[in-house]
């Protein structure tokens, strides 16, 4: 049962003006795609964000409480490995496992992960564990980010459809 003594959160805004702000959440990739789930600020203060769909929160954005707050997000830092080689050939290796990808000129990064790591080795990568925040790339439309689905075929994964357009069968795997 929810703590109806906490404020609430029903709305996201994009990019607030500049010191709207009242306190900040800090939070990881996985933990900017929510719907409902209980906070805690930067400062201590306990909230409930009780939204009317999952939605994908960018660092910059605010949830806005009942009374009017903004609480600021801000991205966490993660456990992730750069990844330096043959970027092409290693990137498609990395999306044919439907991995969340940052895209740089120089370096590819993802989440740090046992398995990942040793098939980049094998690849001949340069394969480096850092700890940052993590922006891996939106949907292929430009429109949010990576959702998990099944093809019907018994196996579920992740990777992006964009939610205004219709998935359209099978494409290839």
């Amino acid at each position: 049962m929810a703590d109806l003594t906490l404020p609430s959160a029903h709305r996201v805004v994009r990019a607030p003006v500049t010191g709207a702000v009242t306190d900040l959440v800090v939070m990881t990739y996985d933990e900017r795609m929510l719907r409902r789930k209980r906070l805690m600020t930067a400062a201590g203060a306990a909230f409930l964000v009780d939204l009317p769909e999952t939605v994908s929160l960018d660092p910059g954005d605010a949830l806005e409480l009942a009374d009017g707050r903004l609480i600021g997000v801000a991205a966490a830092d993660e456990a992730l490995m750069e990844v330096r080689g043959d970027l092409p050939r290693l990137a498609w290796h990395i999306g044919n496992r439907h991995a969340p990808c940052q895209v740089a000129l120089d370096r590819l990064v993802i989440k740090a992960d046992r398995v990942m790591r040793q098939m980049l080795a094998g690849l001949g990568a340069v394969v480096t564990e850092v700890t940052a925040p993590f922006f891996p790339e939106g949907g292929a439309y430009g429109l949010g980010r990576t959702l998990g689905h099944s093809h019907g075929d018994g196996t579920a994964h992740s990777h992006d459809h964009a939610p205004v357009l219709p998935h359209m069968g099978d494409h290839g795997h």
